[in-house]
């Protein structure tokens, strides 16, 4: 009986010994995920987001002064801002929208790669592709957590756009300025809009490249696409997010610059009902779809693409090669 006592401790010690050497590994391992989602998150938000910056102004340009867009105006706004302003003004604003897209990329992918391991338990996919409709909700609940996180910097990015440098000299002072002069609720006009935009705008452009990415992998024999393959598939996620949540981005844009434009936006609704009335269903609500649809599949093209090889490159440096998503 003796040995008995003395030896149940022992044994009780020999299986606890290494759970518990598992628990700080396994702990360890998932911050580094997560850091690895932050870092390749924020890079792509930043690599795709200057790659489309003039584009990008053009378009809240247009938007907010309500003006006919067509691809040759575009030439010429950015041809006329480039005379007049330099060339570097074609940029004017990226600082704040990296200040704003580095945060929300960052947060945004890595609470993706959550979101499906979350849902992925929660349905009993672990290790597998969600199916389509957990899929969906991976991706707007990503978009929704980063711009609820993120949205003071998108309304500033905006007012930066659309003015002369001479009324905004730094991110700072727009703060400052809206603040005292609007108040602060102002940092969050457009905001429901936004929300309203992004739940199907992130939801079907995490959905569509995941889904081209695992029908691929079923019909093609190869684990992971190329790079190339990869921007294609990005593209196409970014064409229909964007053209899906479009008519919400519009009113967003004109309601986040109301305050420096002379119009008073009181709610969505009477956004959008003001937008048509003056300006027409399809050219005011739609108005700059077309230069979307030639930066939007370019900047989520290059953002899908940038994340993966950063998170396969770091994976790479941490685990030796032979390990890709």
């Amino acid at each position: 009986m003796g040995n008995g006592v003395r030896e149940g401790p022992v044994e009780f010690q020999r299986d606890v010994e290494p759970v518990a050497a598992r628990i700080p590994a396994e702990e360890n391992q998932e911050k580094k995920k997560v850091l690895n989602s932050l870092m390749s998150g924020a890079l792509a938000g930043a690599v795709a987001k200057t790659a489309v910056a003039p584009l990008d102004r053009t378009k809240i340009m247009f938007q907010a002064h309500g003006a006919d867009l067509s691809p040759q105006e575009a030439y010429r706004l950015i041809y006329h801002t480039y005379l007049n302003e330099g060339f570097w003004s074609l940029w004017r604003g990226n600082s704040a929208t990296m200040v704003r897209v580095i945060p929300y990329a960052a947060i945004q992918f890595c609470a993706h790669e959550e979101y499906k391991q979350i849902l992925g338990n929660y349905y009993g996919f672990q290790g597998k592709a969600l199916t389509p409709f957990p899929r969906f909700i991976a991706g707007s609940l990503a978009g929704t957590t980063a711009a609820m996180v993120t949205y003071p910097l998108d309304m500033v990015r905006a007012r930066m756009a659309v003015t002369p440098k001479e009324m905004y000299s730094s991110i700072v002072h727009v703060f400052i300025r809206i603040s005292r002069e609007e108040g602060l609720k102002t940092l969050y006009r457009g905001f429901t809009p936004t929300i309203l935009g992004v739940i199907p705008y992130a939801g079907l452009s995490f959905f569509t490249y995941e889904t081209l990415k695992k029908v691929h992998a079923e019909h093609s024999g190869k684990a992971q696409p190329s790079p190339p393959e990869r921007l294609l598939f990005g593209a196409c996620a970014g064409l229909i997010g964007q053209s899906a949540s479009y008519p919400l981005d519009v009113v967003r844009r004109r309601m986040q610059t109301a305050g420096v434009l002379g119009h008073t936006y009181s709610s969505i609704l009477l956004t959008m009902q003001e937008i048509v009335r003056e300006e027409g269903l399809i050219r005011g609500l739609y108005k700059g779809l077309s230069m979307n649809w030639v930066k939007g599949p370019i900047a989520v093209g290059i953002s899908f693409t940038t994340f993966d090889l950063t998170q396969i490159l770091l994976r790479k440096l941490q685990h030796g090669p032979g390990l890709e998503r």
